[in-house]
């Protein structure tokens, strides 16, 4: 393993029998800079978190290897628990122990004594804005809250390395930000950071690197400056008043650019490098042909942009279905986080 790397896996494998065969990594590799945040992208059932068990040594792969800071998540498991943090995507507090308890018992799991764990609950609800709700039970916490205790139980041993498995899904706007913030400071601190997550603007703000992930796989990696340079200079939006006439436009425009547009429901996007000319192309194609519009605009690409074009979808889809309600018990949260 390269002295700089944190993170270093290859050819991972894990297949799965739930009645049928599922091979939810096949040939994964990965490579993540210490000091650095690699942002995990892909639609659900692509493999990001089971990627986050092995490499946290939660499963055995089947095939591969993969270290942490040059140790083997097999063979050393012991030893890398010792040097990782795991929040995963859903809040692992006690409900039933207040904030300051919670950071207490995973402050003693971990071998300090209790005058050092009440001095490392203290420093980590202070830390993570929690200190006026530090005496009061974790089930009277807001969902912003919750998560912030999680990630501040997975930082008492201040692990070099911490894996983020869609930490924000769920959290309205401002607590998304706040632990943004928390997760930029931690790694102005050294701290190296693997998240996984489906919101775009996530990975384009706290990400150096960014991998997607499909089939188990690794389908594109790079700099979000670099991934979104891949697809051209300039998106055009034109938008119309039935998927009819966005079907009609489709077909008229696709000489037009290197790709077919993509449309999405009345709205057809066009990456291009030269984007006032192509525009004014798709203007005089469609008024030739007699086809209205709406409207059209131009913009720059983005990692949405990005993902369409890799996967065929969005993220927003993936968002909303981790969004909703989920079943309660166990067996819900068991299979949530397959």
């Amino acid at each position: 393993m390269k002295s700089d790397l944190a993170i270093s896996a290859h050819g991972l494998v894990k297949v799965f029998s739930r009645g049928q065969t599922v091979r939810a990594l096949d040939g994964f590799d990965l490579e993540v800079a210490k000091g650095t945040v690699t942002g995990l992208l892909g639609p659900n059932g692509s493999g990001k978190t089971t990627a986050v068990r092995i490499l946290s040594t939660i499963l055995s792969p089947d095939a591969g290897t993969a270290e942490i800071m040059g140790l083997d998540v097999v063979r050393q498991s012991d030893a890398v628990r010792r040097i990782i943090g795991l929040a995963g995507q859903y809040a692992t507090v006690d409900e039933n122990l207040t904030g300051r308890e919670n950071i207490r018992m995973v402050a003693q799991l971990t071998h300090l004594t209790k005058s050092a764990a009440r001095a490392k609950a203290d420093e980590l609800l202070e830390r993570f804005k929690l200190t006026e709700a530090g005496d009061r039970p974790a089930k009277t916490y807001s969902g912003g809250m919750r998560r912030r205790l999680d990630l501040a139980a997975s930082l008492v041993a201040a692990p070099p390395v911490l894996f983020l498995d869609e930490p924000t899904t769920g959290l309205d706007p401002q607590s998304r930000n706040d632990l943004w913030e928390i997760i930029e400071d931690l790694v102005d601190g050294g701290t190296t950071v693997l998240l996984t997550t489906q919101y775009l603007e996530e990975a384009d703000r706290l990400a150096q690197d960014i991998v997607v992930m499909e089939k188990g796989r690794v389908i594109a990696q790079g700099t979000p400056a670099v991934l979104k340079a891949q697809l051209g200079t300039t998106v055009i939006e034109v938008s119309f008043a039935s998927h009819d006439l966005a079907d009609r436009a489709s077909s008229l425009l696709t000489n037009l650019t290197p790709k077919p547009p993509i449309r999405e429901g009345s709205l057809l996007e066009l990456t291009v490098e030269n984007g006032p000319k192509v525009a004014a192309d798709v203007l005089r194609t469609l008024d030739g042909a007699g086809v209205e519009l709406l409207g059209l605009a131009l913009r720059e690409p983005s990692l949405d942009d990005v993902f369409l074009s890799l996967t065929g979808h969005r993220t927003e889809d993936e968002v909303a279905e981790a969004a909703q309600p989920k079943r309660q018990g166990r067996k819900a949260k068991k299979e949530s986080a397959q």
